[in-house]
């Protein structure tokens, strides 16, 4: 059940997407719309979603966000969100990220999934991610949220289509088959130190539920998760915070390194 019109929709989508584009904090927007549920909170993204690719950007891809269950219960929800990955969010292996256009980014690793065949809720499993996956490969999210000193609820996150900002692939790519995701370890570097270590278990005990996850709740709008759709499985780390001048590493067990600069 929606309670905002979609004037108020379209024009929250608007006021959240420019905060995005010119990377200046808002408060959360259930102050002012305290009575907002979680379908007006996915109009509100899919709204932003729809404004880019009015504009010619391409949708690249979707990612899932509060995937531990840690996370989930701090934020008090009982299952993840998810957000749209933009053609400009893409950086490749070795970037430098200019952190003027953010506006207080912090960063994660994260196994991606790549689909060759689509994936349509209700009803999927994980034994369907599998058969429907092309390959796995790392990714380390630039989460960036629009909300000042990232304060907000759940539901302000999903309308900011889940922090999404900018995302780093590259190292390599492997057959799902070819490793047990559960237990592929991660270890997270800052400056030279390491900052976290974990390992794939800690999204939702298996990345791949994570993606029949968001197939799910997709398929509640009718909509589904395209072949060749590169997903962003969430957070195996804690987010860490990223300042000019640090430098990212992140070693994945058989799937080689990720690193970044931020500038």
């Amino acid at each position: 059940m929606s309670t905002l019109s979609p004037e108020v929709i379209a024009q929250l989508a608007e006021h959240l997407e420019n905060a995005e584009l010119n990377a200046q904090d808002v408060t959360k927007i259930t102050d002012d719309y305290p009575d907002m549920d979680f379908q007006d909170a996915y109009d509100i993204q899919w709204e932003i979603r729809r404004r880019k690719e009015e504009r010619g950007n391409k949708i690249v891809g979707m990612k899932m966000g509060l995937t531990s269950w840690a996370k989930m219960a701090q934020m008090g929800v009982e299952e993840p969100c998810y957000g749209f990955l933009a053609d400009y969010f893409s950086c490749p292996d070795g970037a430098a990220i200019d952190t003027s256009k953010l506006i207080h980014p912090k960063i994660e690793a994260e196994i991606a999934f790549v689909t060759k065949a689509p994936l349509k809720g209700p009803g999927i499993h994980v034994a369907d991610v599998i058969a429907a996956t092309d390959f796995v490969l790392p990714a380390v999210e630039v989460i960036d949220s629009r909300y000042r000193d990232f304060k907000f609820d759940i539901k302000s996150v999903v309308a900011d289509n889940s922090s999404s900002s900018r995302f780093v692939t590259g190292g390599r790519s492997l057959p799902v088959d070819h490793m047990d995701l559960r237990t592929c370890g991660v270890v997270m570097e800052k400056n030279g130190e390491i900052v976290d270590m974990a390992c794939g278990a800690a999204v939702l005990g298996d990345p791949a539920a994570s993606v029949a996850m968001l197939a799910n709740m997709m398929g509640e709008r009718g909509e589904e998760i395209p072949a060749g759709t590169f997903v962003m499985t969430g957070g195996v780390t804690a987010a860490v915070a990223v300042e000019p001048g640090d430098s990212i590493l992140v070693r994945y067990h058989e799937m080689g390194t990720l690193s970044m600069r931020f500038v």
